[in-house]
């Protein structure tokens, strides 16, 4: 089941977040003050328990994805794919027209994903990520209007 993110959800989305090194880290402040920030996130719960995670910004008609982690015992299930149609059908609702992200160039699996959901490459970003230095791969997904 996907619904938003509460407050409460963000001791479990850090959990996650700590297992995937690939994904963007967030302390467990700044989880707790997503809302206040204006971002919105989603979570996906099996068996009551928080596995994934999402969470995007808007302005005006433009959404970038910021984080999306699913639990690595959890992955290839379709739980991202969930987590990802909430928020285009959500962005869509606000009448976003392109939605923006960047990944490591190392995250072959996470391109791919993007990619399949019908999101191009449209950039690079040189040394964008620290821990190890790498480069970040833009892409970006138009929406029908």
């Amino acid at each position: 089941m996907v619904r938003k993110f509460e407050v409460r959800d963000a001791p479990a989305v850090e959990e996650i977040l700590a297992k995937s090194p690939e994904a963007a880290t967030w302390t467990l402040n700044s989880l707790e003050r997503l809302r206040l920030r204006g971002e919105v996130g989603w979570v996906i719960v099996i068996r009551g328990a928080v596995c994934g995670f999402l969470a995007i910004r808007t302005v005006a008609q433009e959404g970038e994805i910021l984080n999306l982690s699913v639990d690595p015992a959890k992955r290839r299930t379709g739980n991202a794919t969930a987590l990802l149609l909430e928020a285009l059908k959500e962005c869509r609702e606000l009448y976003v027209k392109k939605i923006f992200l960047e990944v490591r160039e190392s995250n072959v699996p996470a391109i791919s994903f993007y990619e399949k959901h019908g999101f191009v490459k449209n950039g690079r970003r040189p040394a964008y990520y620290q821990n190890p230095s790498e480069a970040a791969v833009l892409m970006m997904r138009e929406l029908p209007g």
